[in-house]
């Protein structure tokens, strides 16, 4: 059954909301807990582990049917990239590169902001 509009907004505000804090806690030097992650990510269905284990697909699929907006996934895969260079979360770099490609054929609108994250990540 489909959201209504103010439901949709709702869950995407409480997306948002939830990656800011997680993007928070990657940029904020020594902010970092796998806890506090955890808690975040458990808000989107999932979690440290399972972000490691996830196929990118699966992941991409996770996000969409969760209903994360365009916007949303960008910052999702902001996230992952920059998590991606902490001690043992380097394979994340190929998820949120996946995820950016994912964004720019899904929205169908090319952006060169995501072309220039996933070079610089590549």
């Amino acid at each position: 059954m489909p959201l209504s509009l103010g439901l949709r907004d709702e869950d995407n505000e409480r997306i948002n909301n939830q990656l800011k804090k997680l993007i928070s806690l990657v940029f904020v030097p020594d902010g970092w807990s796998d806890n506090n992650a955890d808690a975040q990510l458990e808000g989107i269905g999932l979690s440290l582990i399972k972000l490691k284990t996830i196929t990118t697909e699966a992941l991409n699929n996770h996000l969409a049917e969760a209903g994360t907006d365009w916007q949303n996934m960008e910052l999702f895969a902001d996230f992952l990239a920059k998590l991606s260079e902490k001690e043992n979360y380097g394979e994340l770099k190929q998820k949120a590169i996946s995820l950016y490609s994912y964004i720019q054929s899904g929205s169908k609108v090319f952006s060169f902001d995501i072309a220039n994250k996933i070079s610089r990540l590549k």
